[in-house]
């Protein structure tokens, strides 16, 4: 699945992880699946810090992963094989589930770690997508922030059922408790932003 370079590359980032974490496959059969499979293995293969689980898949989205860290509330997970564009996107979610700080401003962090309310995203992807990554990447460190956010990515080439119900022509395309939330690039301050001017908005910081 990865060749040796990238397995270097990548091993190279995963010495950064300072919490376990640990990899939930909700997988078939299928070869799509089996594709995840290897995936998996291979990252865990590259650190004591990463362990790999499988449930049969039944009810939500087939095949599927979570990537979680024991001890932490954290609903992230990836329907679909996030490679080619996405898998910068996977790359970061190992790292900051595990621990490693983002980049972001301080101040941005603490605006998404004190947003209010439930919110369950969905955002769908194309593996050649070069405007998915930075809404991926947003809602997931947003997930992982924030135990009130759940974030799903979603391989739209794997769920055309869905692309057709949804008529979605373009991705990303990003909904939010099972409506239409928006489309396009998004940074986490746009997010955050956005989420301000809605219902439950962010929690004004205190003086």
């Amino acid at each position: 699945m990865l060749d040796q370079a990238l397995k270097d590359q990548l091993k190279t980032y995963l010495d950064r992880i300072n919490r376990p974490v640990l990899l939930v496959g909700a997988l078939d059969d299928s070869d799509a699946s089996q594709g995840i499979r290897e995936l998996l293995a291979e990252i865990a293969s590259l650190s004591g810090k990463i362990s790999v689980t499988e449930r049969r898949g039944e009810g939500g989205r087939v095949p599927s992963f979570a990537v979680r860290s024991p001890g932490q509330h954290i609903e992230l997970a990836f329907a679909g094989l996030p490679m080619g564009q996405q898998f910068t996107s996977l790359v970061l979610a190992l790292l900051q589930v595990g621990g490693h700080a983002p980049r972001e401003a301080p101040e941005l962090l603490e605006r998404a770690r004190r947003l209010k309310g439930a919110y369950s995203f969905e955002t769908y992807f194309a593996q050649d997508c070069q405007s998915c990554p930075e809404a991926v990447q947003a809602l997931n460190l947003l997930a992982i922030l924030n135990p009130s956010v759940k974030h799903v990515s979603i391989d739209g080439a794997l769920f055309p059922d869905e692309v057709r119900q949804r008529e979605i022509q373009m991705v990303p395309k990003i909904y939010l408790n099972g409506e239409f939330f928006d489309n396009g690039r998004m940074g986490l301050q746009e997010l955050l932003d956005k989420l301000s001017a809605t219902a439950g908005g962010v929690q004004a910081p205190t003086a």
